[in-house]
């Protein structure tokens, strides 16, 4: 316990700087977390990522980010992300018929998914932080992570006895997913009586709990990966975190789900 509080403090103490100056320096810290924990991903499936679908991932990931990066948007951002998955993936074809099968189309449709699944979540990073008001919101999703992880910690440690789903991750219990929820909402009515947003009460605990939600989710996912490729943590980086989709699994589902809403309201 005593090394992932140690873990987490460092971590923070080198993230936070980056996510509050935004900018440039920002997008280069997202893009690193990003390869690092597509890396990760790709890994379990025992792809390299020297090899050439590995480095042809890294590529489409970087793609995927630079719209984010630029502040392209809309019909810009649907043309040249569509255009980017249809070369991606005809590069990824044309590779299995020159390996005669020893890459596979299951290898394809992997690589493809781990590369979305990845990116679209650090790309809702990227837009969360050049959005108007996107310091607040960025430490108000992430802070409801962090309060959503805890509740449910130290709620299915006291009462936790229904398991929420032990196939995929055996600790977790439904009172802790309960737990987490509601001190999430408690959380997020605390941070909008300090710093105001648009939106009602109301509105704010729906999103804290929608955002509690599909943190969890975003867990579970990243658990279930695990456990289907039998790894115990999706990478070594950070000790006692384990890998860096061990850290942000929760945001790469949140932040896409958070301007879905917002887009909304």
């Amino acid at each position: 316990m005593k090394q992932r509080i140690l873990t987490a403090i460092v971590a923070l103490i080198l993230f936070i700087p980056f996510v509050i100056y935004g900018g440039w320096p920002f997008a280069v810290a997202i893009y690193l977390l990003a390869t690092i924990g597509l890396t990760e991903l790709l890994k379990m499936h025992k792809v390299e990522w020297n090899s050439f679908p590995g480095l042809l991932a890294i590529i489409f990931l970087w793609l995927l980010l630079y719209p984010a990066t630029n502040g392209i948007h809309n019909i810009n951002l649907a043309t040249s992300t569509a255009e980017n998955i249809v070369l991606f993936v005809l590069l990824l074809l044309a590779y299995t018929v020159l390996l005669k099968n020893k890459f596979t189309f299951d290898d394809v449709g992997f690589i493809l998914l781990a590369v979305l699944y990845v990116g679209m979540g650090f790309f809702y990073f990227l837009e969360t932080r050049n959005a108007v008001n996107g310091l607040a919101q960025i430490f108000f999703t992430l802070i409801l992570i962090w309060s959503t992880d805890t509740g449910a910690y130290f709620t299915g440690r006291a009462i936790g006895k229904h398991k929420l789903w032990p196939e995929i991750s055996p600790n977790k219990t439904i009172e802790g997913a309960i737990g987490g929820i509601i001190l999430a909402s408690i959380v997020g009515v605390i941070f909008h009586l300090i710093f105001p947003f648009p939106f009602s009460i109301v509105t704010v605990i729906i999103i804290s709990i929608v955002v509690s939600v599909f943190g969890q989710i975003g867990d579970l996912v990243e658990s279930a990966f695990k456990r289907h490729y039998n790894v115990k943590d999706s990478g070594k980086i950070l000790p006692g975190h384990g890998g860096i989709l061990d850290r942000f699994d929760s945001a790469i589902f949140v932040f896409p789900v958070l301007q879905f809403i917002l887009q909304l309201l």
